[in-house]
């Protein structure tokens, strides 16, 4: 079977949604109070309240990056605020979790501010979600490594990825190689892909066994669903140009990255849709038959308890 293989499918959330969206920049000047790091959110622009995503990126990219990703969720109904975790995307400080959390007290007093005329976040009902070393940092702040005003509905991993922690490498540690060991009580989904555990050439691998997305499943709580891109790296869900960018360093799925972003934002999308909409027909079907994905999902799993 070829990467990315075009299938079938009968699921409106691996389609961009009806709702039209906007990309808002915020740097720290263009609010009061301003915001603790430049922000790039995607919202819609019909009048609304929305569930909100708080999108934490992964390690030598930028927000922005997502922009294709982040536009299909957020046209399906929801607020997306992706934070600036550093200034430099080559080194990575002890502060990202404290920024990230310092954002999500932001999003009670500032978020409203910024956005379209007439949109509305809905702060009762916020989901948490990050990839790679971003994913990393979703689960710490799930976890209360840094506490904040505002309590998280859901938590989604995109390939997250833990690292070894020698003396240059940032705190929390969170993996403890024990099944069920996060102390959790909302619903966690997991996505990972399979490229993102191999070397290219001389590249060591970004996503090693033993510090990925399998890890992150082991040691989540239910209900918890875990969905494995076969034949996808851990960077195809970036915009198109940048994907191509970082394939030149990492492992990566052939052909156009279209697909991979369409899949990645189904199932976010399925996921915001079961555990901040109640709406759970999308995600189940996703696990039942998940052929109907446009890209090669297996194994999928989903533990209720």
């Amino acid at each position: 079977m070829a990467d990315f293989e075009c299938k079938n499918s009968n699921l409106g959330v691996f389609e961009p949604g009806n709702l039209k969206v906007q990309t808002i920049k915020v740097k720290k000047s263009d609010s009061s109070p301003p915001p603790p790091t430049q922000l790039y959110i995607v919202a819609p622009v019909s009048e609304g309240t929305y569930p909100l995503l708080l999108f934490c990126h992964g390690y030598c990219v930028q927000n922005s990056w997502y922009s294709q990703l982040l536009h299909h969720i957020s046209s399906h109904g929801y607020i997306i605020v992706a934070p600036k975790l550093y200034k430099c995307m080559l080194i990575a400080l002890n502060n990202e979790v404290k920024t990230a959390a310092k954002v999500t007290d932001w999003l009670c007093t500032g978020l409203r501010s910024v956005l379209p005329q007439k949109v509305q976040p809905d702060l009762s009902r916020v989901a948490l979600s990050g990839h790679g070393r971003g994913g990393k940092i979703a689960f710490s702040l799930a976890l209360g490594h840094v506490p904040t005003s505002l309590k998280f509905k859901a938590l989604l991993g995109i390939d997250p990825v833990a690292c070894r922690n020698p003396p240059t490498w940032p705190e929390p540690e969170i993996l403890t190689y024990v099944p069920r060991s996060f102390d959790l009580s909302i619903p966690v989904g997991v996505i990972g892909t399979g490229l993102g555990n191999q070397p290219k050439c001389m590249m060591p691998p970004f996503a090693p066994n033993g510090i990925n997305h399998a890890e992150f499943f082991n040691e989540s709580k239910p209900p918890c669903s875990y969905f494995l891109a076969m034949n996808c790296g851990g960077y195809d869900m970036l915009d198109e140009s940048k994907a191509a960018l970082a394939s030149l360093v990492c492992k990566s799925g052939k052909g156009s990255k279209a697909l991979m972003r369409k899949g990645v934002g189904g199932i976010v999308v399925a996921f915001l849709m079961a555990y901040l909409g109640g709406q759970d027909d999308d995600l189940k079907a996703i696990v039942d038959a998940p052929t109907i994905a446009p890209i090669t999902l297996d194994p999928v799993i989903f533990v209720k308890e």
